[in-house]
């Protein structure tokens, strides 16, 4: 069967760069189950999805509005170093965000005496990319996922009985090789104007590689302040 809105489509893909060369990619033990047309991948892949069949390989690029978002500057913040607790930072260290949206990614980009500046924008925004799509399934989507506005993995609801959504890590993986990014797929633009409220969740490896969903989602309302407490390590795959 083709692809179209409402279908539930499972997908690998590799993204490079202008020069070539390959900054993300997706896990290929574990690829994107994604619903069409409800905002779960970035846009520009969703539209390239449309009309393709399972088995189907193809490339496409996208300039950042189609992909993971132009730069937002207001998503480059200044907080105060106590809200780190006495975790020990390092530029680059990355952390998840929670806020009334959900969690956010955000990378320690300065460290100074009493405060430390994040990004909560996604490594690859402002970026025009290319993507090296394999349609691995497809199939039509149940009466509840449609109504849910997501893939219910294994019959379950991501939102019931503690599944997350496979398609939604709403964090920065920094792990890998060669400074790729294995892409979980979205873009978590979420919460007040930025706002981070940081879990601490930090993730680092290998060159500073990102697992991507393939999904670019920009939220936002007033901006407020930066709450951060625990951190979790997590060593590179």
């Amino acid at each position: 069967m083709k692809i179209s809105r409402n279908t539930v489509v499972t997908v690998n893909f590799v993204v490079t760069d202008p020069t070539g060369k390959v900054v993300g990619r997706t896990d290929p033990k574990s690829p994107i189950e994604a619903l069409l047309g409800h905002g779960s991948l970035v846009p520009g892949l969703e539209q390239a999805l449309d009309g393709h069949e399972k088995g189907d390989s193809f490339t496409t690029t996208l300039n950042p509005a189609l992909a993971y978002g132009e730069m937002d500057e207001s998503l480059i913040q200044t907080i105060d170093r106590r809200m780190f607790g006495d975790f020990p930072l390092e530029v680059g260290n990355v952390f998840e965000a929670d806020t009334s949206r959900g969690r956010v990614g955000v990378v320690v980009k300065e460290i100074r005496d009493n405060e430390v500046v994040v990004d909560g924008n996604h490594p690859l925004a402002g970026q025009t990319l290319t993507f090296l799509v394999t349609v691995e399934d497809v199939r039509e989507a149940t009466k509840e996922e449609i109504e849910h506005g997501h893939v219910h993995h294994g019959g379950h609801c991501p939102s019931e009985g503690g599944h997350e959504h496979h398609c939604c890590c709403g964090h920065h993986h920094h792990e890998g090789e060669e400074g790729e990014h294995h892409c979980c797929g979205h873009h978590h633009h979420e919460g007040e104007e930025g706002e981070h409220h940081c879990c601490g969740h930090h993730h680092e490896g290998e060159e500073g590689e990102h697992h991507c969903c393939g999904r670019h989602h920009h939220e936002g309302e007033e901006g407020e302040g930066q709450h951060c407490c625990h951190h979790h390590e997590h060593s590179a795959q």
